[in-house]
């Protein structure tokens, strides 16, 4: 996939036909093997987080590939391994800034019996 093709796909807000392209699918593989199955932020915190790890939920972890500098802003580092990790759901929204939209949204009780 070129990088005027990824481009466009920004531009019409199709960005699922990248992620479906064969060019992804392949380097994403590559980067859960390089990372040998473990989220590289637990990792760096001596912690081992892998797709069958149970959550807080006590479902297993979801686990993704991450773009390091975002794939909207920095489109011409899309399929660039050196701006690719694998992370786990929770490293993966902190990573995106996700976590504080979250927490900010959070609905408040004022008893725990909620009402």
């Amino acid at each position: 996939m070129d990088l005027e093709t990824i481009k466009h796909l920004i531009r019409t807000d199709n960005l699922i036909k990248f992620y479906q392209s064969r060019a992804w699918r392949e380097l994403r593989k590559i980067v859960i093997r390089n990372a040998n199955y473990e989220c590289e932020h637990c990792k760096e915190q001596g912690r081992l987080t892998t797709a069958n790890t149970i959550n807080r939920n006590g479902n297993k972890t979801k686990m993704e590939v991450n773009h390091k500098k975002p794939l909207r802003t920095h489109p011409h580092l899309a399929l660039t391994l050196g701006n690719l990790e694998y992370l786990c759901i929770d490293c993966h929204n902190i990573a995106d800034g996700k976590d504080r939209y979250l927490q900010q949204n959070k609905k408040r009780f004022f008893s725990p019996e909620r009402w």
